[in-house]
């Protein structure tokens, strides 16, 4: 396993997120923006505040009217809900936003959106009702010089959102579709890609493990919580009342990124089996379901909404700290995915802190929130990280699969070494054998012939001496035909059947006529080929036809047929002679067997030969016989399709 000592490299990784998130605070930031601002329940607006390039941001000098207060001055994004603090009554219920727009300049039409308000809202102008729904309101209206009164209506009964959270935006429309579509261009990015991303995992399944599967979890998490932005965007044009649920979704999705993150830290470090991590994932899945149930009590336990504020914060620091915990690990265990972990831990711990400290201060004008940035950059570390391992993955393969082929050459040259060696053992020892075999055999015709001292008792040693003395010579003579087969060297070549056929009875004709049987040759309709070395075709089919002429009487038959069925070539050799007994037929193939008929001749490796040479080219071969009646040796061949 490859080590890794870089226990420093979240340092750089921490010192650039938080400058990152500095730069975004003062320059993506609605609470950051130059005046005008509002005061007192009104806000002064010129031509040039409406001509610049960004929009005006309707955040300051808010009227809040409620069943507790009227015209309390407020700032939007100062509460996330009606309560305001005070856990004894409800979070939810109507609500009243006015704001005096007091405009000194030319007639022009103007835009206003106020975005993500899970509350039912009814926007007003001057008393006239401008746009009404569930989500983002947007209205165009004429704005003339002198006061106009904005009013926004809201009515709330469920979530821990209500009123007016996120501050609306006012300025010409092309200001507005101008922010709003690097807004979608930049949220299409960041729910693609990690679909993408996902859908990739989907290949690695089976051959990444739980690695490539929670991954794949993580994306989609992701995808599901940028999703919101899309909903929210489609509300503009039609009326999506399930709107007011979704922070819902968006809760169960943020809380299955936070819990991905943890598994693929424990995956990464090798720790699934701990006793420490089965404790921890029992908790970090209860605990979504506490949080959940507490936002859906909201509407009847008032201290339920602050309950899962605290809450929440509690299950981020805790799933930040079961990540760090688990890559400290991986470091310490010199994993090589904990580079990867680390700086993950960091990047998400950076994002926590950033999320905490800047709650209520922060809200982005183009971009992501930091929550949305960390997990978009978490995604994309641990692709990295799968992309890592399967590169890693790959090269060992390689290794192996170079050190097989290596492993497989060495093998098989010590094997074609061995087996040269022991062709070369076999034909030495039949060469040196033969002299002192047939020298037997003439000591003893010789003691034969001369009769001195043979007894009944010395001939009959004579004969089973002479016996083993041919069983010696047939063995000899079966290993100098197998050493001969093993030197036909050469590449196989087309043969066509009807030139093989041709040559077979120019052949053998004419000892067939000698022994009056008759030999007939069928050739095939159509000319077909099969790769082989001829000197070993010749082998083949002289055995099987000496075999036949043995067995066969005066005024029998011999016949070779072929034809040809789709790819495949049907070779039979089929005799009229004596037949073989039905329990030899499962023996005739095997080397050295010699049935009751051939003991005095037979070497045993005609047809083992025979067989050898069919398998060879790729063939198979059966016999068929019935004693008294004949024997038929059926074969069947590739056809070599290139000729």
């Amino acid at each position: 396993m490859k080590q890794y000592r870089g226990w420093w490299q979240p340092l750089p990784v921490l010192a650039v997120m938080a400058l990152f998130f500095i730069l975004l605070y003062y320059g993506d930031n609605k609470y950051q923006t130059p005046p005008p601002y509002g005061k007192s329940g009104v806000i002064s607006l010129s031509e040039a505040d409406l001509d610049r390039g960004t929009p005006v941001l309707l955040i300051d000098g808010w009227l809040l009217t409620d069943g507790r207060v009227t015209d309390q001055p407020t700032y939007i994004g100062e509460f996330s809900n009606l309560q305001r603090g005070d856990l004894t009554v409800s979070p939810h219920g109507d609500a009243s936003y006015q704001l005096t727009l007091r405009y000194d300049g030319a007639d022009r039409i103007v835009s206003a959106d106020f975005p993500q308000l899970y509350s039912k809202y009814t926007i007003l102008l001057d008393g006239t009702q401008l746009a009404q729904g569930v989500g983002n309101g947007r209205a165009a209206f004429l704005l003339t010089a002198g006061d106009h009164i904005l009013t926004v209506e809201t009515g709330s009964e469920l979530g821990y959102y209500s009123g007016m959270y996120f501050p609306p935006a006012l300025g010409a429309s092309e200001t507005l579709f101008r922010v709003e579509s690097v807004r979608s261009f930049v949220y299409a990015f960041a729910f693609l890609i990690p679909l993408a991303l996902a859908g990739f995992t989907l290949f690695l399944w089976r051959t990444g493990g739980s690695l490539a599967r929670w991954f794949g979890v993580l994306c989609c998490s992701y995808a599901l919580y940028i999703v919101r932005y899309f909903v929210f965007l489609l509300s503009y044009w039609v009326s999506l009342s399930f709107v007011q649920h979704w922070f819902f979704i968006q809760s169960l999705a943020l809380y299955g990124m936070c819990f991905c993150v943890v598994q693929l830290t424990v995956l990464a470090s090798d720790a699934v089996d701990s006793k420490v991590w089965r404790w921890l994932r029992a908790a970090l899945l209860v605990f979504p379901m506490v949080l959940l149930a507490l936002s859906l009590l909201v509407p009847i336990l008032p201290w339920a909404v602050f309950a899962h504020g605290r809450l929440t914060d509690l299950y981020y620091i805790v799933t930040f700290c079961a990540a760090a915990f688990f890559s400290g690990r991986s470091v310490t265990a010199q994993n090589w995915e904990s580079r990867y972990t680390l700086v993950g831990c960091t990047v998400f711990g950076t994002g926590l802190l950033f999320n905490l400290f800047f709650s209520n201060r922060f809200e982005p004008i183009r971009f992501f929130w930091q929550f949305e940035w960390c997990g978009l950059l978490l995604v994309l570390l641990f692709a990295a990280m799968m992309v890592s391992r399967s590169r890693r993955i790959l090269k060992e393969n390689d290794m192996l699969t170079n050190h097989l082929e290596e492993q497989v050459k060495k093998r098989t040259e010590e094997v074609t070494q061995l087996l040269n060696e022991r062709k070369a053992f076999f034909s030495d020892m039949a060469h040196d054998l033969k002299a002192p075999v047939f020298a037997t055999q003439s000591f003893i015709e010789a003691i034969r012939r001369s009769g001195v001292g043979v007894d009944r008792e010395l001939q009959n040693y004579l004969d089973q001496a002479e016996a083993k003395q041919w069983e010696m010579a047939r063995r000899l003579q079966g290993l100098s035909t197998i050493n001969g087969l093993d030197r036909i060297h050469g590449e196989k070549v087309p043969v066509s059947v009807r030139e093989m056929l041709s040559e077979i009875y120019a052949t053998h004709c004419g000892e067939a006529e000698v022994q009056s049987v008759y030999l007939m040759v069928e050739p095939p309709e159509q000319d077909a080929f099969l790769m082989a070395q001829p000197e070993k075709l010749n082998i083949l089919f002289e055995n099987l036809i000496y075999n036949a002429l043995k067995a066969t009487p005066p005024d029998g038959s011999i016949t070779v047929f072929a034809w040809v069925e789709g790819h495949k070539i049907h070779v039979t050799v089929e005799d009229t002679g004596c037949g073989i007994p039905e329990e030899e037929l499962p023996l005739v193939f095997r080397r050295f067997y010699v049935g009751a008929k051939n003991k005095e001749t037979g070497t045993g490796l005609g047809l083992y030969i025979v067989h050898g040479i069919v398998t060879e080219l790729g063939g198979t071969i059966d016999v068929h016989s019935v004693e008294g009646k004949g024997t038929k040796f059926a074969m069947e061949f590739p056809q070599n399709n290139s000729c």
